[in-house]
C-alpha cells in the first residue's frame, strides 16, 4: 500500500491545471480555465479549472475534483493507480508499506491486466536489442523502414519471439498468472485433454513486430502485430482482442504522444495504420494519430474532439479505401467539428509520402494541400457523374446530407453557399433539399417517441416483452437526461449547512439574531427584541445543531460534518483541502461541487451582460441563521406529521394533541425569524 506521505506528497505537489491540460484543452478564464468536457458531447465550454482551489467541476455532467478524481474519470484509474500515475508524472518517489497476503490476494484485476501488458510491453522490446532473432528479424524490419533507434525507443516498438511459447513461458516463469494472460489476449489457452494440466497454451502473436497502443494517460492497453512472412491462412495485422482494459473503438493509436501537440497546434492529423504514425513523428508531425485500421469511431472523434476541434484526414490515392472511409466525414460532422482532406499522390499513403520528402517538404504539403469534405467529395466523384444528371443529382444529394449533420447553422449556410458555387445549381434548391432532410429527421423521432409510447402503454406489465430501453436506447437516454429529481428539502438544507461551513467557516462575523419577549395577546405574533453579537460560523453552527441534537440525514453530509468537527477539535480552523483530497470519493466529488457551484457565472459571462452578481457575504450572518432556522423548520414539520399519525392510538391521544400544540407553537417562531407568514 502506498503509504500517506507519499500521497501528501503528490497533492502537495500536483497541479490540477496541468494534470487536466495533458486531456482537455484549457484556455484562460479570469483566474480559472475553462474548456470543453471530456466526459459529454458539448460545443460550449462548460468544464471549469480552478488553480487556486486546485480543483476542477464539469457542470455538464454535474462531476468534479481534484487531480485524482479526475484521473479516475477520464482514466477509469483506481486511487491507487491516479496516485502512482501523479507520483511518476512528477518524479516523486513511491514509499509502500507492507501488504498482507490478503490484500495481494484481493489485488484490483484490471491492475493486473495492466501490469501484464506492461510487462509484455518491455518483454518484446527487450527482443529487438537483446535476442538474436529479435535483432536480425524485428529490427532490421524497423530499419529498413527508416525507423531511427530512438524513434523505435519513443514508440516502445518490439518483436515476439517465432516460438509457440516463449513470451508466454516467460510471463508465467515470471510470476505472472495465466488468467491476466489469457484475459489481455496475450496468450491463447484451449482445452487440450492430452497436454499438460489439460490445456495448452501458446502465444498469440508469434512472430510478428509489435507496436503497443496506449491509452491517453501513457498505459498500455494492447497490441498490434505485424508478421513478417508470407502467410495466406495469417492476417497481416493482428490486434489484441476487446478486454476489461482495451476496447478498439475507444482508442486511437498515438494519442499519448500527440496530445500536447494537437493541443497546441490545434489541429489533429488522421491517418489509418501505426506506421503512418510513427513516419510522421519521426519526419517532425506530431500531431498524428490513427483509427488502427477499424472504421472511425464516434467515440474515437470525441477522443480528440477533448483536444481540438479541426480534424484533417489523410488519405492515400487509394479510391476504393477513400470511399470506404468516407462515412467517417460525416460522423465527425456531426460532433460539430472542422474536417479537412488530403489525399496524397497516387500510389503513396502518409509512410511512403513522408520519406520521398524532406521535414520541410512534407509540411508545406500538408498545409497547402488540404481541402473542406466540399471540394473533397466532388474532386472524388465528380469525374464519373458529369456526364450524368442522375449521378450528378446523387452527389449534390450527398453533399447536402453531409451538410445537414453540421449542428451550427451559420456553418450550414456558408456550406450550402458553397455548394452551389461549386456545383452549379441554386441556393434555393439546396436549402429546400436541406429542409426535407430536417423533416425526415424530425418525423422520425417523432415516430420513435410515439413507438416508445405505445410500447410503454401496452407492454408496461408483461414480463416477456424486452425492456424499452433495447429498443430505443437513444430516445430513452433523452427521456432519462430531461427528467427532474425530487427536491428533498431536509438535504438542500442540510447542504447548504456544509456549503457554508466550507466556504466561510473560519470567518467571524457579526450575528443578529431575535429574542422573544412579551406574551401572546389573541392572535398577535410575539414581539422580538434584536440582539446582536460576534462568533466565527463554524462555531455559531456547531452550537446551534449540538443545542438540538440535529444529526444529518444524508451520509456524505454527515461524514463531512463529523470531519469539519474534528478539524476544529484539533486545529480551531477548517482545511478544506483535506476534504478535496480524501480518499473518499464521496466526500472529495461533493467537496468540490460545493466550492465550484458558484463559478458557472464564470462560464456564462455574467458581467458582460450586465448582470451583477451579488456577493453572498455580505449577509452572511442571515444566510447562516436562515439555514439553522429553515432545518429546524423542516425536522419539525416531520416531528408534526409523525405525530398527526400517532394520534389514532386513544390511549395516547391526549398527550400526542398536547405534543403537535407545543411543536406547532415552535414552528411558528420559527417563521417569525424567517419573516414567513405561516
Amino acid at each position: 500500500m502506498i503509504s500517506r506521505e507519499t500521497i501528501d506528497r503528490v497533492f502537495e505537489t500536483a497541479r490540477v491545471e496541468e494534470v487536466i491540460g495533458e486531456f482537455v484543452q484549457l484556455k484562460k478564464s479570469g483566474s480559472n480555465y475553462k474548456g470543453l468536457s471530456p466526459f459529454s458531447e458539448e460545443r460550449t465550454p462548460s468544464f471549469m479549472v480552478s488553480p487556486v482551489k486546485q480543483i476542477w467541476k464539469d457542470f455538464s455532467t454535474g462531476k468534479g475534483g481534484n487531480a485524482v478524481s479526475f484521473l479516475m474519470e477520464q482514466e477509469h484509474y483506481t486511487y491507487p493507480e491516479a496516485i502512482r500515475y501523479l507520483a511518476k508524472k512528477y518524479n516523486i518517489e513511491i514509499e509502500e508499506t507492507e501488504q498482507t497476503d490478503e490484500q495481494k490476494q484481493h489485488a484490483d484485476e484490471r491492475e493486473s491486466m495492466f501490469l501484464v501488458s506492461e510487462f509484455a510491453r518491455d518483454y518484446f522490446h527487450k527482443n529487438l536489442f537483446e535476442d538474436e532473432q529479435g535483432k536480425a528479424i524485428g529490427l532490421s524490419y524497423f530499419k529498413e523502414r527508416g525507423y531511427t533507434e530512438e524513434t523505435i525507443k519513443k514508440f516502445q516498438l518490439g518483436y515476439s519471439l517465432n516460438e509457440w511459447e516463449a513470451f508466454t513461458s516467460e510471463a508465467l516463469n515470471k510470476g505472472y498468472n495465466l488468467k491476466y494472460l489469457e484475459s489481455t489476449g496475450l496468450s491463447i489457452v484451449k482445452q487440450d485433454v492430452l497436454a499438460e494440466g489439460g490445456f495448452k497454451k501458446f502465444d498469440r502473436f508469434k512472430g510478428r513486430v509489435m507496436f503497443p497502443i496506449h491509452s491517453m494517460s501513457g498505459r498500455v492497453l494492447g497490441f498490434g502485430g505485424r508478421i513478417l512472412i508470407t502467410d495466406k491462412k495469417a492476417a497481416k495485422y493482428l490486434n489484441s482482442p476487446d478486454s476489461d482494459i482495451y476496447h478498439k473503438s475507444n482508442v486511437l493509436y498515438g494519442i499519448h504522444y500527440a496530445k500536447q501537440t494537437i493541443a497546441r497546434e490545434d489541429n489533429c492529423y488522421l491517418v489509418e495504420g501505426y506506421t503512418d504514425v510513427i513516419s510522421l513523428y519521426q519526419s517532425g508531425i506530431q500531431n498524428v494519430v490513427a483509427s488502427s485500421g477499424t472504421a472511425l469511431t464516434e467515440n474515437q472523434i470525441r477522443l480528440i474532439n477533448r483536444l481540438t476541434k479541426n480534424i484533417t484526414i489523410l488519405f492515400d490515392g487509394d479510391a476504393a479505401g477513400i470511399r470506404a472511409s468516407i462515412r467517417g466525414i460525416d460522423l465527425i460532422l456531426e460532433q460539430g467539428m472542422n474536417v479537412r482532406v488530403l489525399m496524397f499522390p497516387d500510389g503513396d499513403d502518409p509512410d511512403s509520402y513522408s520519406k520521398k520528402v524532406t521535414n520541410e517538404e512534407l509540411k508545406d504539403y500538408l498545409e497547402n494541400n488540404s481541402q473542406d469534405f466540399i471540394n473533397f467529395k466532388v474532386s472524388l466523384l465528380m469525374e464519373e457523374a458529369q456526364n450524368d444528371p442522375v449521378k450528378k443529382a446523387g452527389l449534390i444529394r450527398d453533399i447536402v446530407i453531409s451538410i445537414s449533420k453540421i449542428p451550427d447553422r451559420i456553418q450550414r449556410e456558408v456550406y450550402i453557399q458553397e455548394c452551389s458555387r461549386i456545383m452549379d445549381i441554386s441556393e434555393s434548391v439546396l436549402f429546400n433539399e436541406l429542409a426535407q432532410i430536417d423533416n425526415k429527421s424530425k418525423r422520425e423521432a417523432s415516430k420513435n417517441a410515439k413507438n416508445i409510447r405505445s410500447y410503454q402503454n401496452k407492454n408496461s406489465s408483461d414480463p416477456n416483452e424486452p425492456p424499452i430501453e433495447a429498443l430505443y436506447p437513444e430516445m430513452m437516454q433523452l427521456q432519462k437526461t430531461s427528467q427532474v429529481e425530487k427536491v428533498n428539502e431536509l438535504k438542500k438544507y442540510e447542504r447548504e449547512i456544509i456549503k457554508i461551513l466550507l466556504l466561510y467557516g473560519n470567518k467571524e462575523v457579526d450575528f443578529v439574531d431575535y429574542i422573544e419577549e412579551g406574551e401572546v395577546q389573541g392572535n398577535e405574533f410575539k414581539k422580538l427584541k434584536k440582539e446582536q453579537f460576534q462568533n466565527v460560523v463554524s462555531k455559531e453552527i456547531y452550537l446551534n445543531l449540538q443545542e438540538d441534537e440535529i444529526e444529518f440525514t444524508d451520509e456524505t453530509f454527515k461524514q463531512i460534518y463529523y470531519d469539519v468537527i474534528n478539524q476544529l477539535n484539533q486545529e480551531e480552523n477548517i482545511s478544506v483541502d483535506i476534504l478535496v483530497n480524501s480518499s473518499n470519493t464521496n466526500i472529495s466529488n461533493m467537496v468540490t461541487n460545493i466550492l465550484m457551484e458558484d463559478e458557472i457565472h464564470v462560464l456564462s459571462d455574467w458581467g458582460r451582460k450586465d448582470i451583477e452578481v451579488k456577493s453572498k457575504e455580505s449577509d452572511l450572518s442571515k444566510m447562516v441563521l436562515d439555514a439553522i432556522y429553515n432545518l429546524r423548520r423542516i425536522l419539525i414539520q416531520e416531528k408534526i406529521n409523525s405525530l398527526l399519525t400517532d394520534i389514532s392510538e386513544e390511549n395516547s391521544r391526549d398527550h400526542v394533541l398536547e405534543s403537535i400544540v407545543n411543536y406547532t407553537a415552535l414552528r411558528q417562531r420559527l417563521f417569525e425569524r424567517l419573516n414567513r407568514v405561516l
